[in-house]
């Protein structure tokens, strides 16, 4: 399994992974509108302190994550996503340590950080196996079919 930068070329597993209105928030916040296309997408990664990856198995892209440098300590883990038909196997895990470690070893930071939906209890339970603590709790920043989807921000020393 490997962790590799995100190129254009990689833009067609996301815009067909994210395939509804409610994952795409999920997934992006209000960075993106729905539905993605390459337009977003360049506008997004061709910022500086953007760094997108594509993980693959068996040379098949079976996972997204991008890091977003903050500050010279800092990195946000922002957009994970690993698609259905891979899902439950792992795959998550494997590219965050993998992408700790790039954040570790290329950007020398001392802390990373995430948000995630309270609602996403099996992102949440992946976060924490990894060391990920949650320090803030903000609720309902968004609402979806009448559920309100209170937001976590979680951090890891590194």
């Amino acid at each position: 399994m490997e962790l590799r930068a995100f190129t254009p070329r990689d833009h067609k597993y996301l815009i067909n992974w994210i395939n509804s209105e409610k994952l795409n928030y999920q997934w992006g916040g209000p960075t993106f509108r729905f539905p993605l296309d390459n337009t977003q997408l360049n506008q997004h990664y061709t910022q500086a302190n953007v760094f997108p990856f594509i993980f693959t198995k068996e040379g098949k892209a079976v996972g997204y994550v991008e890091l977003i440098q903050v500050s010279e300590e800092l990195c946000r883990i922002c957009r994970v996503f690993v698609p259905n038909h891979v899902r439950g196997n792992g795959i998550a895990k494997l590219m965050l340590k993998q992408l700790i470690k790039q954040a570790k070893e290329r950007h020398h930071v001392k802390t990373l950080s995430l948000l995630v939906f309270e609602t996403n209890t099996i992102a949440k339970r992946c976060y924490e196996s990894l060391g990920f603590v949650a320090i803030s709790h903000e609720k309902g920043t968004q609402s979806w079919d009448g559920e309100l989807w209170n937001l976590l921000t979680m951090e890891k020393s590194i």
